[in-house]
């Protein structure tokens, strides 16, 4: 697979197809297999690229202490410049849906048109607080220590049902447990890397067309962080892929694609 080497780090991604570059971001227990719908779709129409970030698969967990928002940011931001070709269409989903909040926010250049998909995080009091679900350190933690003792379904298990709701582990493919397990050790990290909350300000810096995308079987700390971005981003749209929850783009491929390159489309 292709790497692009960032501040030492070889980024590994997969890739399909050519034209204008549209690069994914995955989320939390994921890496560039999570865009296994979105491939061949993507890549029919442009330079689709599906990055695995640092300590992701097929990447090396070590210590964790560059697992952050905004290492991994900087990474996104690096890799955008080094593939050198130009401006690209950024959708991240999740925690990676945080991140390219974050690449739009500090390096709007780099970026033509930016889709988040039910972006993952917390409001501060200028957007409303904390998301009704409570903060998401209390499960990542819990997850994380399960996870530290060897425990790896069970702490799976704790993410899946915080992001999905009850039974969404056991509901879960073989193929995505799979990428899940190979990234559980990456929760150790994530779990104490004190995310920055969205703010009002922030939002309404970012001037890039956004489409906002989420499920509609989603989890309601989700669709609050939705809300209140579409409030305030001057320039996003909003869309809701039926039959999908947190997972959206593995929920509902076929409408959550049509939805993404519709969108793209327009100019």
């Amino acid at each position: 697979m292709p790497t692009l080497t960032v501040d030492g780090y070889p980024l590994s991604y997969a890739e399909a197809g050519s034209g204008p570059p549209l690069v994914m971001v995955h989320g939390t227990l994921g890496d560039q297999r999570s865009w296994a719908g979105q491939m061949d779709a993507f890549g029919a129409q442009y330079h689709a690229m599906a990055v695995s970030l640092r300590h992701c698969w097929p990447g090396e967990w070590t210590d964790g202490g560059d697992f952050t928002i905004a290492r991994h940011t900087a990474d996104i931001a690096e890799l955008i410049k080094g593939l050198g070709e130009g401006p690209v269409r950024l959708v991240g989903h999740s925690r990676g849906g945080h991140i390219a909040f974050r690449v739009a926010q500090h390096y709007p250049q780099l970026i033509d048109t930016l889709v988040l998909l039910e972006p993952g995080g917390e409001l501060d009091e200028t957007l409303g607080g904390a998301p009704p679900a409570g903060k998401q350190g209390t499960a990542f933690s819990t997850a994380a220590a399960l996870i530290a003792e060897g425990k790896i379904e069970e702490g799976l298990t704790v993410v899946a049902e915080h992001t999905g709701g009850p039974g969404a582990w056991a509901k879960r493919s073989e193929a995505r447990k799979r990428v899940n397990r190979d990234n559980a050790r990456t929760l150790l990290g994530q779990a104490n890397e004190n995310r920055k909350p969205y703010s009002r300000a922030e939002a309404e810096g970012i001037r890039l067309r956004t489409l906002l995308v989420g499920g509609n079987q989603s989890q309601p700390q989700f669709g609050r962080i939705l809300d209140a971005l579409e409030r305030t981003m001057p320039n996003a749209t909003r869309v809701t892929i039926p039959n999908a929850a947190h997972s959206v783009q593995a929920d509902n491929p076929k409408d959550f694609n049509a939805a993404v390159l519709a969108f793209l489309e327009k100019r």
